[in-house]
């Protein structure tokens, strides 16, 4: 016999029998009051809007103008994520031109046209929106509350 193969052999006859058997994992519990704050179905499911950001008609040049816009973005993005309607943004590498997106926890693409409107980066026609009804998981609604949890505080 191989050494490898006699090795196995002799895990297989008595050193894996002795190894102890983890336990199962504790089964998870649904949280009936959980799925209702966040809007889940009986799946665990809900309706969002994903909003495809793509570079628009009208690049605004480096520069102070640029910078304020970018800030005005962001505060904007903050906002709508404090009033639980942003439930997650972020850019893209902008490749083809997609910059970024936004998922918004609304009833259709109406609403979240009316929250991307607010943007400097739509206003200025920096970036254009592209918009899609989203169904997935409820949970996306506790980003915004764990993301907090995990942002080191500044000094």
């Amino acid at each position: 016999m191989r050494p490898a193969l006699s090795i196995l052999a002799a895990l297989l006859a008595g050193g894996l029998a002795s190894m102890p058997v983890p336990a199962d994992p504790p089964a998870i519990k649904y949280d009936a009051e959980l799925a209702a704050r966040v809007g889940a179905n009986e799946h665990g499911m809900r309706q969002y809007v994903l909003v495809i950001l793509k570079t628009g008609p009208r690049p605004v040049p480096a520069g102070e103008e640029r910078s304020k816009m970018f800030q005005g973005h962001m505060a904007n993005m903050q906002r709508l994520a404090n009033e639980g309607k942003l439930v997650l943004g972020g850019p893209f590498d902008g490749t083809d031109g997609w910059r970024g997106l936004f998922i918004f926890a609304v009833p259709d693409i109406e609403a979240a046209r009316q929250l991307t409107a607010t943007d400097p980066v739509i206003v200025n026609g920096e970036m254009v929106a592209e918009y899609h009804k989203y169904f997935g998981s409820a949970s996306l609604m506790l980003v915004n509350e764990w993301h907090k949890k995990i942002t080191k505080p500044e000094p």
